[in-house]
């Protein structure tokens, strides 16, 4: 994230040998090590020896850096300026390079009438004229924008699309052009990614196909000169972009700038919470070492650990004490008064997620959803129920008057996403995204309620009450619908299966039913789950666990399920008297678990230890073997009993799943 060049931080600090060893390595950094080695005088020679890439490539690359070494030497040089433009050089990368801010290198071009036109895509190849409405930069003469004297509203879209932001963004965008165009006024998108249905020529009005940045986006609105720009339904890269835009006079409709900040600013949101009297899990922020070391002391471990710059619960742990906090510190973050890590309790509790709708008056709730996996399991890998299942009245009419008043706190104008967890039977605030979330899409199909039109509308100035909604949550309808992720383990080699706060999934699928079983067993085979009636479990189990693990063991006993184990939880199963084979551990016999995975007789593994960065062990091996084996590994005992309630129905049911 944040880098706008050709340019990674890091590498600055490696030597030679070191350069050379990771353009070795064929990933994402690549290219940036490629890049870095020409800097420090590695030759294309060389690189193209080492690499075999084509030496048209590698004099691309060399033309990035030669423009480098000519913008450090001719600072405020207005010609190069313009030349450094037409290669693609950033506003940010320039005023880096000439020691100043970005807004002053923006303010020189403008001083210099040095802005980008813009270029129709020729979707017709030269055969005939094109007249798609879909656009992109250059540093030329020729614009090729045709002028309108509609009212426009820009809409940003959320970008590449990567795990932890994806297709839901995707799918709120598209609903709010179609509200925006219904409403008279003329839909502009702007997003850079090809893959999505936004980016269709025919969805909006003009397509922008720029990068997601200051610079980019503003040159847009200046050009279109909207009457502001949505932020809400282009997920956190969007909304990022709220406050710099503000910044430089852009009207940001919907939600104002200063309460989107309420709610993302850890102190503003805690001070508003407080003020409110709603409870949250304690927690700080820490900027060094030794802060997080004492001020974690004080909130008592276990904790959950993750940076305050990043998305999809990307780099974020839960520790269980001091050890593995100092881990976490050195290997996973750069902590500094610039990039602060957040810390908070982490509370074993059943994890709730609303979203509502926001006129600035009236707060309409579409439905509660429940996670099936405890708090700690990032949202999008959890399994969310709706209407849940296992929750009392006083609780959902705690979380809807909770969401109510923290969304009217915050003057929300549109949508709002805000995740709960109950713990000890009372309700707390884990996180509030003043923004369209992933579960909107689901909540949108299972009510019935289009959230994303309705939340356009209410950002144009069209009220709620007018629209037929008023304060409050939609009752639920007679059927359960079970929104459930999608993985794909089996292709990344190498990644850590185990469930937690970092987001995983790749994707998502629902099922819906009259009867929960069937529509989580609807969900699981949608999701390419196989799930198996009966056969052989291998069993391994953390001692934290296994009170927990004991029950459902004899439930999968009684309906027809055998067990392998390691020691520990084989003496477990036996103490219960179910039968158990016991299994060595990897390489202490013949027969040890991984070749036992292979046989070809294990039907299910089920698997609690070490959920650890460390690819070295034994856990971390047996998952990954069992995954890239095609078989069902869960490591979440809550996502093992919902499987087994599907199991429990079929087999004991006369109405079949």
């Amino acid at each position: 994230m944040g880098i706008t060049h050709l340019e990674l931080p890091h590498f600055k600090n490696k030597t030679k040998s070191e350069i050379i060893e990771k353009i070795l390595i064929q990933d994402d950094e690549r290219l940036f090590a490629i890049s870095e080695a020409m800097r420090i005088g590695v030759s294309e020679e060389e690189i193209h020896q080492l690499t075999k890439i084509d030496y048209l490539f590698l004099g691309k690359i060399k033309n990035i850096i030669q423009m480098e070494k000519k913008l450090s030497s001719e600072k405020n040089s207005i010609p190069l300026l313009f030349e450094a433009k037409r290669m693609g050089f950033s506003d940010k990368c320039i005023s880096q390079l000439w020691s100043c801010t970005e807004d002053d290198i923006f303010k020189l071009r403008k001083l210099n009438k040095m802005t980008p036109v813009y270029k129709m895509v020729d979707t017709c190849a030269g055969e005939f004229e094109s007249s798609t409405p879909y656009y992109y930069s250059t540093y030329e003469n020729e614009d090729e924008v045709l002028p309108s004297s509609k009212k426009k509203v820009v809409v940003l879209g959320s970008g590449p699309i990567r795990i932890g932001q994806g297709i839901e963004f995707d799918y709120a965008t598209v609903h709010a052009i179609d509200a925006i165009r219904s409403m008279g006024f003329e839909a502009i998108i702007i997003n850079n990614n090809p893959e999505t249905v936004s980016t269709d020529f025919n969805i909006s009005d003009r397509l922008y196909f720029e990068p997601l940045t200051l610079e980019d986006v503003h040159h847009i609105i200046e050009k279109e000169k909207p009457i502001g720009v949505i932020v809400q339904f282009g997920g956190q890269t969007a909304i990022n972009l709220a406050e710099p835009l503000a910044r430089r006079g852009v009207t940001i409709l919907g939600t104002s700038t200063d309460d989107i900040d309420k709610a993302e600013d850890r102190k503003r949101f805690e001070e508003l919470l407080r003020g409110l009297s709603i409870a949250q899990p304690l927690g700080c922020t820490v900027t060094s070492m030794d802060e997080a070391v004492e001020k974690s002391a004080h909130l008592g471990f276990p904790v959950i650990v993750r940076p305050s710059y990043v998305l999809g619960g990307r780099a974020m742990e839960i520790v269980y004490s001091e050890t593995e906090l100092q881990d976490y510190m050195t290997r996973a973050v750069q902590v500094n008064p610039s990039h602060p890590v957040l810390i908070d309790r982490y509370m074993i509790g059943r994890e709730m997620e609303v979203d509502a709708i926001s006129d600035g008056e009236t707060v309409f709730i579409p439905g509660i959803m429940e996670h099936i996996e405890k708090a700690g399991v990032h949202s999008g890998d959890s399994i969310a129920v709706y209407p849940p299942q296992s929750v009392s009245k006083k609780i959902l009419d705690e979380l809807s008057k909770t969401t109510i008043s923290i969304t009217k706190a915050l003057k929300i104008k549109g949508l709002i996403n805000l995740q709960f967890v109950i713990y000890e039977d009372e309700v707390f605030v884990l996180e509030v995204n003043p923004r369209s979330s992933r579960t909107v899409p689901f909540l949108s199909k299972v009510t019935g309620i289009p959230m994303a039109k309705i939340a356009t509308k209410a950002i144009l100035g069209q009220s709620l009450k007018s629209q037929g909604f008023d304060d409050g949550t939609l009752p639920p309808k007679d059927s359960v619908a079970v929104k459930a992720p999608v993985f794909s383990f089996a292709k990344l080699s190498d990644v850590e299966i185990a469930l937690g706060p970092e987001m995983k999934s790749t994707g998502e699928v629902m099922g819906k039913d009259k009867v929960f079983e069937k529509a989580l067993h609807k969900a699981f085979v949608a999701a390419g789950v196989i799930i198996p009636d009966s056969g052989t479990i291998l069993a391994t189990i953390n001692d934290k666990d296994k009170e927990e693990a004991l029950k459902l063991f004899r439930r999968f006993y009684q309906v027809g399920f055998d067990f392998l184990a390691t020691e520990g939880t084989a003496k477990l199963l036996r103490s219960a008297h179910i039968p158990v084979r016991t299994i060595a551990r990897i390489g202490q016999g013949e027969d040890d678990i991984i070749k036992e995975i292979k046989s070809g007789r294990v039907a299910l593994v089920i698997n609690t230890i070490s959920k650890g960065k460390n690819v070295e062990s034994d856990g971390f091996k047996m998952r990954r073997i069992a995954v890239e084996r095609g078989l069902l590994c869960l490591t979440s005992l809550d996502t093992t009993e919902a499987l087994l309630k599907t199991i429990e129905r079929s087999t004991y049911s006369m109405d079949p799943l």
